[in-house]
């Protein structure tokens, strides 16, 4: 929270300033009148969402509406308040023979300030755009190996660790659904949900091919080897349990999905090898395969296989929406083409870069235990920001 200014520095914030004047524009970038729009029709919401809440109406949709239209709004009346201060300050700067003493408090708390201005700014601006759906979301993440043999296993169970290490140090409680290895010890595929509202929005940048490029251990002449791993983060639309099957299944009509049950394969014991244990559904409309073999009970794993169902059904929904919106050019990536390359992972040079912003981490080590992993997923944030500001513009010519 910010000092008012005293009355007395708003009087002298009124003289005229110096032709070389510094301009709050010249510190903070202004707000794109766009945006600054849709704020002030977010304030006629709000009065129809207030009128509407004290006519009784109480529902769970126009009250989670109302909570967000209120703290969008409450950081925009922050930031105008900001403002106000910030070139209260700049005009005292600014004076052509300002007292000593109350030029350096107001330098000493521009300094302070701007820097908060920046976040709140900025903060504001991402939640002015328009919402994508299922934003508010846990996720989902599927880990692959890809190309690079054994190595390629290894990396992707490198990745999973990241993202468990991730998880904990943002105290974020996650499950590993399902978990295969490989027969040369390295993953071959993992599925783990993380059960924290708005993680999937969070974390929907990591979808995408990760680039590996280092010396295995396996490796007697010291040379560089490349393998890559595919992620994919849906958003978890279900539990997956047995509770949530019924209302799982509700979402479908009759006839839109192919049920098989088998006997599960692979390790697992004389149990599992001789039920029926293993489910697999097809949804007819799109194609989609889920095979689910993981728990003893075929419920179980029915529940699974539907919970995975409509969280890829649902990024398919949100992709179908992006894609609309930047003219059929996809904002997420989730095939395991190179071209959907999205980061490399170089630890001859200790260096992560991720391919869509242009941003290196010279830590990798601080990267794989989590703890630097933010950095990367907010300048990807930034870049999707600047690119979804551009779209909105463009939309409005």
């Amino acid at each position: 929270m910010f000092r008012r200014l005293p009355t007395q520095w708003v009087r002298l914030a009124r003289w005229k300033s110096t032709v070389n004047a510094i301009k709050a524009e010249d510190l903070i970038d202004p707000i794109h009148p766009l945006l600054l729009a849709r704020a002030q029709a977010m304030t006629k919401e709000y009065n129809a969402l207030e009128k509407k809440m004290e006519g009784g109406a109480f529902d769970l949709e126009t009250s989670i509406r109302y909570l967000l239209v209120l703290t969008v709004l409450e950081n925009y009346h922050k930031y105008n308040a900001d403002m106000e201060n910030v070139t209260a300050l700049l005009d005292i700067i600014n004076e052509e023979s300002p007292d000593k003493e109350l030029m350096e408090e107001a330098e000493k708390e521009l300094k302070d300030i701007v820097p908060n201005v920046l976040r709140t700014s900025q903060s504001l601006q991402k939640k002015l755009l328009p919402a994508l759906s299922h934003d508010d979301k846990p996720a989902m993440m599927e880990l692959r190996p890809g190309i690079g043999g054994s190595e390629a296993g290894l990396f992707a169970e490198d990745l999973l660790n990241m993202y468990i290490n991730y998880a904990n140090h943002k105290r974020w409680p996650l499950k590993i659904m399902s978990k295969t290895m490989g027969s040369n010890n390295g993953l071959s595929e993992a599925i783990i949900t993380i059960d924290y509202p708005g993680a999937y929005n969070t974390l929907r940048h990591e979808s995408g091919v990760h680039r590996v490029q280092r010396v295995p251990a396996t490796e007697t002449k010291g040379r560089t080897h490349t393998s890559t791993a595919a992620v994919v983060v849906l958003p978890k639309m279900s539990e997956g349990n047995e509770q949530s099957l019924q209302e799982d299944e509700r979402q479908f009509a009759p006839g839109e999905v192919r049920i098989d049950t088998m006997r599960a394969g692979g390790k697992g014991g004389q149990h599992v090898n001789t039920t029926d244990s293993a489910v697999r559904l097809v949804h007819i409309p799109t194609g989609i395969i889920v095979q689910q073999q993981d728990e003893r009970s075929q419920p179980r794993n029915k529940a699974k296989a539907f919970q995975i169902l409509r969280s890829r059904l649902a990024l398919m929904e949100r992709e179908k929406e992006v894609a609309e919106q930047r003219k059929m050019r996809t904002d997420q990536v989730t095939t395991t083409d190179r071209s959907d390359k999205i980061r490399t992972y170089n630890y001859p040079q200790n260096r992560v870069t991720d391919h869509r912003c242009g941003h290196s981490v010279h830590d990798l080590p601080g990267v794989m235990t989590g703890v630097k992993l933010d950095e990367l997923i907010e300048k990807v944030d930034e870049h999707e920001f600047e690119e979804r500001l551009q779209l909105l513009i463009d939309q409005e010519k």
